[in-house]
């Protein structure tokens, strides 16, 4: 089958490699205009461009999809279907209207469960075990089209936005290529979404993304986790924007057993394990936000246990571990983040 394929960013690429490795037929690529990026500022393209000019495909990079040169140009390329992975602009009906089985989109949510920009990273803060792809045709509305088929995949303990989102990426490239296949033989027919269960996932704002450290331990480590790489967890310290990497949250210490019920053995002394104080597993609480810092370790106080800080980001500076961060700014007793 004739295609054309519309993406923008490094996530879309597994599926465009799986596309051109596949029996369709990928004849043109649709992506957004040039970007500028680096500390020079100087125009991009983007990486499904890149890819495109490699295998020599067409690409199109209208201002916007209803540019009428890019539609006379669609029709001229007469696809039999559109394959979309995160191109970054809605499409008007008369382009959706082109091609013979319509846009297919690969969305990286169980639908209707977060529909919209930021599925990944709203299925990470929410704190959902699973989530998955779906693809489904795209309409009018907002990813509320009928689904063609889903796979599905585990949300892990220390899972990113990032890490999640490359794991979706490569799996969702073989069910795009699936439901291509499946509708070009006509074995495929989309099923209505249900009206239950439906959520938005909106976009993430850089206010969305700073730490409210009164809410509890686990809802803090979601928030970072959710927002990482993009746009990127902060909180203020000494009036200054502070990146965060992933956290850890610790355990509550535990309390002393009193002397009389532990049992008693000869041990010698050299054998008798000793405490590093500077690195633990567990903490004492923390009024939430306040530091604690050691030689080896960051803890911050939130509104149940403490959190350990791994990597922070400095103004103007790389990311760096966070005990390399205190050392060179040395906090004092009760200093806060976010204060």
């Amino acid at each position: 089958m004739r295609l054309l394929f519309a993406g923008t960013p490094a996530t879309a690429l597994p599926s465009l490699r799986a596309l051109l490795a596949s029996s369709h037929e990928v004849v043109a690529v649709l992506t957004r205009p040039d970007a500028r990026a680096g500390r020079g500022r100087s125009l991009a393209p983007s990486p499904v461009k890149e890819v495109a000019l490699e295998h020599g495909i067409e690409v199109l990079q209208p201002a916007g999809p209803r540019d009428p040169d890019f539609v006379d140009r669609l029709r001229g390329i007469a696809p039999g279907a559109c394959p979309v992975v995160a191109y970054g602009a809605l499409l008007p009906q008369s382009v959706l209207d082109v091609p013979r089985h319509g846009w297919v989109n690969l969305h990286f949510s169980l639908l209707p469960a977060w529909r919209g920009a930021a599925p990944v990273q709203r299925a990470v803060i929410a704190g959902d075990e699973v989530t998955g792809a779906s693809t489904f045709r795209i309409e009018a509305g907002l990813d509320t089209g009928p689904v063609y088929g889903v796979m599905t995949e585990t949300i892990r303990r220390d899972d990113t936005a990032g890490t999640l989102l490359g794991r979706l990426a490569e799996a969702g490239a073989g069910l795009l290529v699936a439901t291509l296949d499946g509708i070009e033989e006509g074995s495929l027919t989309p099923v209505p979404q249900p009206d239950d269960g439906a959520s938005v996932a909106a976009k993430l704002s850089a206010d969305d993304a700073r730490v409210a450290w009164d809410t509890p331990a686990f809802a803090v480590d979601r928030l970072v986790r959710g927002c990482t790489p993009a746009p990127g967890a902060w909180t203020t310290f000494r009036r200054e924007r502070l990146g965060l990497g992933p956290v850890r949250p610790l355990p509550p210490a535990t309390t002393d057993v009193p002397a009389a019920d532990v049992p008693t053995e000869d041990v010698p002394a050299a054998d008798v394990p000793t405490e590093d104080p500077h690195t633990t597993d567990a903490a004492d609480p923390l009024p939430p936000g306040v530091l604690r810092a050691t030689r080896r370790t960051v803890v911050v106080g939130t509104a149940t246990g403490p959190v350990e800080l791994g990597e922070v980001r400095p103004p103007g500076r790389r990311p760096m571990p966070a005990a390399d961060w205190a050392r060179g700014v040395r906090p004092q007793p009760g200093e806060r983040l976010g204060g």
